[in-house]
């Protein structure tokens, strides 16, 4: 569900466990959704690199706008690193599919295009190693631990 480019919102907190939460604006999936890099503005989500950077926890929230289908992905081996040339073609694939997503549910794509807007030279990324899913789908199951991926699965 992750590689169809559905919504992204990242969260860590400080040491204080003082909670810094921001949108993506794109994300980079490798390994088969083991390995995530996400891309935030850096002028909007200060905190939460400073965060991220302190502690190397992370945790990512994927949601499909017209199913609701969410997947929560924890890291406690995260750590910020600098946005590479490939990461405008990631961007721009995330951008179109949320324009489909978030216009299955009445919104148009100038809706979407302000809400991932961002100045290319003020991005960062979060690499992370995913450490556990969970599915967060509303329903009987939101909350249970999804089985870790293998090759032989």
């Amino acid at each position: 569900m992750m590689e169809r480019g559905v919504s992204a919102i990242v969260g860590s907190c400080s040491r204080a466990l003082v909670p810094s939460v921001m949108r993506a604006v794109g994300y980079r999936l490798a390994s088969g959704g083991a390995e995530i890099t996400v891309y935030l503005t850096r002028s909007q989500s200060r905190q939460l690199l400073q965060d991220v950077a302190d502690t190397g926890r992370v945790t990512v929230v994927f949601s499909e706008p017209s199913s609701h289908l969410t997947v929560q992905i924890k890291s406690a081996r995260a750590r910020v690193v600098h946005v590479d040339e490939d990461a405008a073609a990631e961007m721009a694939r995330y951008l179109a599919a949320m324009e489909v997503q978030v216009g299955l549910v009445g919104f148009e794509p100038r809706f979407v295009q302000a809400m991932l807007s961002h100045d290319p030279a003020d991005l960062a990324g979060i690499h992370l190693l995913a450490d556990v899913a969970f599915d967060q789908t509303p329903g009987p199951q939101a909350g249970q631990a999804l089985r870790p991926c293998t090759s032989a699965s």
